[in-house]
């Protein structure tokens, strides 16, 4: 799979590598949920929130519901760190909600 190639070959916590990251998590979540999950954990470990690109935000979002109807390890814990996560900054550096 492309995804999995390209996340390999970034370097981890790079707006690249969490671009592929998730575009991976997202091809997985029907089939292997607790993988997508933890996937997407890793992200949010790896990128601090002030960092996340909106793209990788929409990501996380469409995850969220791709995982909605999925019970598996790591899934509950993914959609308490998509809910707590901090808002975006914008270049101010103020939070927009």
């Amino acid at each position: 799979m492309r995804a999995e190639v390209s996340a390999a070959a970034c370097t981890p916590g790079t707006p690249g590598w969490a671009a592929a990251t998730l575009v991976l998590a997202q091809a997985e979540a029907s089939d292997q949920p607790a993988d997508a999950a933890q996937r997407a954990l890793d992200v949010l470990d790896q990128v601090p929130s002030i960092r996340l690109r909106a793209t990788a935000r929409t990501r996380l979002r469409s995850l969220d519901g791709l995982l909605a109807a999925r019970p598996a390890d790591n899934v509950a814990d993914f959609r308490e760190a998509l809910r707590t996560l901090s808002p975006p900054v914008d270049a101010c550096g103020a939070a927009s909600a």
